[in-house]
């Protein structure tokens, strides 16, 4: 059980099996290893909905994270056998792919990071974040998806 005091969650404590452990660390904190993943509670059935990569070595860091297939559809990324290595065996039911969302001032220009996906396994708890060779966009616009998504879900 790791326990830490979070900016945006307040006081947590996390299960030893809840923690995803990074290697390398992710871009841009390559020293920050272990994280978290909070989903929204109150948003459960959206799945366009925002979840939160809480570092458990940095309190202060807490990465908003989704689920690229619900941007993209067709989101494949290519990854190199030598990195998914140090994850463990990978099976498409302990697979788990995200992408980091910025959100900006103005919220219409969220967007996603296709370019450098974070690919997780479940069974074993070791993920990686890299930058995949794909031509996917760096800063792929989000809101009007998500905005329709949300009316949609509303209906």
């Amino acid at each position: 059980m790791k326990a830490a005091h979070t900016r945006l969650f307040g006081y947590m404590e996390i299960e030893d099996e809840k923690i995803i452990h990074f290697d390398n660390g992710i871009i841009g904190f390559p020293n920050l290893k272990d994280f978290t993943l909070i989903q929204d509670a109150e948003d459960e059935k959206n799945e366009s909905s925002i979840n939160w990569l809480q570092s458990m070595d940095e309190p202060d860091l807490a990465l908003p994270v989704m689920d690229p297939l619900v941007i993209e559809p067709n989101y494949d990324p290519i990854v190199e056998d030598e990195f998914l290595e140090p994850l463990g065996e990978m099976t498409p039911e302990s697979t788990f792919v995200l992408v980091t969302v910025t959100v900006p001032a103005d919220i219409k220009e969220i967007a996603v990071n296709l370019k450098a996906p974070i690919i997780i396994n479940l069974a074993t708890n070791r993920a990686g974040q890299l930058i995949v060779e794909n031509d996917y966009p760096v800063r792929h616009k989000i809101y009007d998806l998500l905005k329709n998504n949300d009316e949609r879900a509303g209906e």
